[in-house]
């Protein structure tokens, strides 16, 4: 998702990130822009955010707009970006079955690690490294074969599938160009949608429920 300051778009969300987004937030009172990044399909797919988004054949509804897009295409990827100029990039798009991962293992990777890093190299190709702010969904997957019980923030990774392992490249991808281009640039571990291991800076804190 690609948030935006009202008439000044600030924020660009791919896959299905909109499980963040409330109605509240496209109010006028909150002044952002949503942009949203889907791939073409056969049939409109956006029966998750139906109660946000209310004509899908013009792709625009309010504050909020989806483009066309896929992290496989970094042309796509660049053109959105550079047309949009977020302030906020939320990155939550993913093939995140586990188990499919392994049939679709060079997919997975293409999208999940890749696909990340095409993301960070749109935002530094378009000049945009000193005002995006970009989050990294990552996921309780990066532990596989657990190494303690409960994780905290120094155990190690272990990931045990491709869609762990492509997960892992993208979180470390987040933390070069955090530390080579000084972007702002975070990784979330997101275990349960409950417990979030925030990676920042090279500082970590954890929320709890």
């Amino acid at each position: 998702c690609l948030y935006c300051n009202y008439w000044n778009p600030s924020y660009i969300g791919n896959g299905w990130p909109f499980c963040c987004v409330s109605k509240n937030s496209l109010s006028a009172s909150f002044k952002l822009q949503v942009h949203g990044i889907v791939r073409r399909s056969s049939s409109f797919n956006t029966g998750r955010i139906e109660h946000l988004y209310k004509n899908p054949q013009a792709h625009i509804e309010g504050n909020m707009k989806l483009h066309y897009g896929d992290l496989t295409d970094s042309t796509c990827l660049v053109k959105i970006i550079n047309e949009v100029k977020p302030t906020e990039i939320y990155n939550l798009g993913a093939q995140s079955h586990v188990k499919i991962s392994f049939d679709l293992a060079e997919y997975t990777a293409d999208v999940d690690g890749i696909g990340t890093l095409r993301l960070l190299d749109a935002i530094k190709t378009c000049g945009l490294i000193n005002s995006v702010k970009f989050y990294q969904a990552s996921t309780s997957e990066l532990y596989g074969k657990v190494q303690e019980i409960p994780q905290k923030e120094t155990t190690p990774f272990y990931p045990r599938s491709p869609y762990g392992a492509a997960k892992l490249y993208a979180y470390w991808i987040v933390v070069n160009f955090r530390e080579a281009y000084n972007l702002f640039a975070v990784d979330c571990i997101v275990i349960g949608n409950s417990v979030l291991l925030v990676h920042c800076g090279g500082k970590q804190s954890v929320d709890s429920k």
